[in-house]
């Protein structure tokens, strides 16, 4: 949906490869522009972080500070369609390749500055990382253990949040410069992306979102299997909970569907007892067959062979003989994955 788009990647380490990994799998052309050395990200947990995000990209490198490579970087802005770049605020402008200057040479150019507190305000020259967004925003606050502890995230949420957001943004200005012919200037903030999920939770006094769907009623929370496993039930429509009740022959669990997910509560116990009775790959497919909004909670290794996978192909064995997940389910007419061709991934 984007053949012919050319985009320039200033970025490094997660948040604007990702983003831009996004636009590569939408069929946009992309150039990553590294340091002589390399982008950071390649030997960041031994290039998993880069291997991760960063397929299907050109590469080129250049010194940034050098006059004759500027003049190069500058004759392939000129060809571009979008630039993102995540340097501190002023990095770009300092090194003749601000904004402002660009729209002179090229006026239809849509440029993204990605950025963890964006280009203005007293926190947006500090330095920052994915957990500081997290907690800026008010999202840590709601991922909290039984003691009210924040949990430390093995995902970094906002970073691809903020990748997300960048990506549509960046879209959404070509679409705009097809209709007015000129380009724009996005400056999006991390932080900014990752609070605009909050919509439900400022509704509530609290800050807790939709209290049903906190894991406190018994129809929508998290059961431990037999053999120590987990499943997610989520039958929050009556009808969904009539299947679940009737599929495990518990016709008399009916009215209880909002009953509270707490130690001591008999109708809850019983719950967990059916699960407990159970293995998880029972559960698994149980969850195939009845129609009761329960899945299976899989780890990490176990997604690319599961049924969702098979029917979906969004993770894939590469060439590079690793596991690649895509961005895109179905990014054309013939609902192929995206391209998985030869990429940077190796080179320098």
């Amino acid at each position: 949906m984007l053949s012919g788009i050319k985009v320039l990647d200033f970025t490094q380490y997660l948040p604007g490869p990702y983003a831009t990994l996004r636009l590569s799998d939408l069929g946009a052309e992309v150039i990553k522009i590294e340091r002589p050395q390399g982008e950071p990200a390649r030997e960041l947990s031994e290039g998993k972080v880069f291997q991760g995000n960063n397929r299907n990209k050109g590469s080129l490198a250049f010194d940034l500070k050098n006059p004759s490579d500027q003049q190069k970087v500058m004759n392939l802005i000129r060809s571009a369609d979008v630039l993102v770049e995540s340097f501190r605020p002023g990095v770009m402008t300092s090194l003749g390749f601000g904004y402002d200057e660009l729209k002179r040479l090229h006026p239809r150019l849509v440029y993204c500055s990605l950025t963890g507190y964006g280009q203005t305000g007293e926190l947006s020259s500090l330095g920052s990382h994915d957990l500081n967004y997290m907690a800026l925003s008010g999202m840590l606050s709601q991922l909290k253990d039984e003691n009210g502890r924040p949990v430390h995230p093995t995902l970094t949420f906002a970073d691809l949040i903020g990748g997300l957001a960048a990506s549509e943004a960046i879209i959404a200005a070509l679409l705009k410069r097809e209709r007015e012919e000129k380009g724009s200037y996005i400056d999006l903030a991390i932080t900014d992306a990752v609070m605009s999920l909050l919509t439900t939770h400022m509704q509530y006094p609290r800050g807790n979102g939709v209290p049903e769907l906190d894991g406190s009623i018994i129809s929508y929370h998290i059961y431990e299997t037999k053999d120590q496993r987990f499943v997610s039930l989520a039958a929050l429509e009556p009808k969904f909970w009539s299947n679940f009740c009737e599929a495990v022959q518990k016709q008399e669990w009916l009215p209880y569907h909002f009953e509270k997910a707490e130690q001591g509560n008999q109708m809850y116990e019983e719950v967990c007892q059916l699960f407990q009775s159970r293995s998880f790959t029972d559960w698994v497919a149980f969850s195939e067959k009845i129609d009761c909004c329960l899945a299976p909670i899989y780890e990490i290794s176990e997604l690319k062979d599961s049924l969702y996978n098979q029917q979906r192909r969004m993770i894939v064995q590469s060439p590079w003989n690793d596991l690649q997940v895509f961005t895109a389910a179905k990014p054309n007419e013939l609902h192929e994955p995206p391209r998985l061709n030869s990429s940077i991934l190796n080179q320098k």
